[in-house]
């Protein structure tokens, strides 16, 4: 496969039904070229021609172009410090069937064996290739540092491919989740978007021209430790009211806990600020107006106007978007773009996606390089 048909082929899957008119204008190509381009996908079995429908220009119907059906299932794999998350996809990251094991044990193998125990649960027939996402430093297919399981220099992919025999790509979740957006979720169609995670952690994603920004630095939540707030508790390492300190969602529970003198958990914290329960409140507003710096600061500095909040703390945005909204507009210029907020509430399976994505970006790489 040609990169030209290579690129219309991910036209396709991303943006399909897709009218041929609509695919020369995002590739452009002319009508002849388009035809060229698509007749060894089609006669391959990899696109097809869906019904005639009226796209407005002059002549008869278009047959808009798809993915094929029937191309194969996808895995995909959030591991966290307590749990691991599987989900199994068809080839747009659709979810097919969810499976989810708990982590009494963060030792590799431990945690490894119950990646393939949930894979296997999710009995997904053709299975192409599994994807796996975490929280830390990856590098071609090792786990280099991965703070929530305490785990350096573990070869996750080898491991997998043995025990599945399938392909197998690891990535960094934040890295994973900016793809999945990019291509099958609220980044989709966008041109550029910063993507902003809380929960556990905080995370920071971009991508720019169409493309998810990788340096080195992408992977090390780097953007965990921003200082959002100089009155604020202090993370881990040190640091006075920065993102993690801030948002994370531990850290929001155990200023709300220590304030009303029991234990409560995340869900129950949001609840209570719902409620306008005073003490709560205070914190879980905090949180919001934390979190509205962070996202103008982002936006800001990346020069990007279309924001995408997710993580499986994001319930937060809804509880407090009020402040969320007010920081934005004290952190941008009055002349700057409005800022477009994309929200994905899915949780954790948001990551599972995103892993699911990589795994069906890296296929697809494969057929344009005869490599299956």
């Amino acid at each position: 496969m040609s990169e030209s048909e290579a690129a219309l082929a991910r036209a396709v899957l991303i943006h399909g039904p897709v009218s041929r008119s609509d695919l020369t204008r995002r590739l452009g190509l002319s009508p002849a070229s388009l035809t060229r381009l698509a007749k060894p996908l089609l006669d391959s079995g990899l696109l097809v021609e869906r019904e005639e429908v009226a796209d407005g220009s002059v002549g008869r119907p278009s047959r808009p172009l798809d993915i094929a059906p029937g191309l194969g299932t996808f895995a995909g794999v959030k591991i966290t410090g307590d749990a691991v998350i599987a989900v199994g996809t068809d080839i747009r990251a659709g979810t097919l069937a969810v499976e989810e094991r708990a982590l009494g044990d963060r030792a590799p193998a431990a945690v490894l064996g119950a990646v393939v125990a949930a894979v296997t649960a999710l009995a997904l027939d053709d299975l192409v290739a599994v994807g796996v996402s975490l929280g830390g430093v990856v590098h071609d297919g090792v786990a280099v540092f991965a703070p929530f399981l305490d785990w350096r220099d573990v070869d996750v992919r080898t491991v997998l491919e043995t025990a599945l025999g399938v392909p197998v790509h690891v990535e960094n979740d934040v890295v994973a989740l900016a793809e999945a957006e990019r291509w099958f979720g609220a980044g989709r169609g966008l041109e550029g978007f910063a993507t902003v995670t809380i929960g556990a952690g905080v995370g920071y994603g971009l991508v720019v021209a169409g493309e998810v920004v990788r340096t080195p630095d992408a992977t090390t939540g780097t953007g965990g430790h921003i200082p959002l707030d100089p009155y604020g508790p202090v993370c881990s390492d040190g640091h006075r009211g920065c993102a993690q300190a801030m948002l994370s969602s531990g850290s929001i529970t155990a200023q709300v806990s220590a304030a009303l003198g029991r234990t409560v958990d995340y869900d129950e914290t949001l609840r209570l600020a719902a409620s306008d329960d005073p003490a709560v409140r205070t914190i879980v507003g905090a949180a919001g107006s934390a979190l509205g710096t962070l996202i103008a600061l982002a936006a800001n500095l990346s020069l990007q106007s279309s924001i995408v909040l997710a993580g499986e703390g994001i319930a937060l945005f809804g509880v407090v978007q009020d402040r969320v909204r007010a920081a934005i507009a004290a952190g941008r210029d009055p002349q700057a773009q409005p800022l477009d907020i994309h929200v994905d509430d899915s949780g954790f399976r948001a990551w599972a996606r995103g892993a699911a994505a990589v795994a069906i970006q890296a296929s697809m790489e494969r057929m344009r390089s005869g490599r299956g």
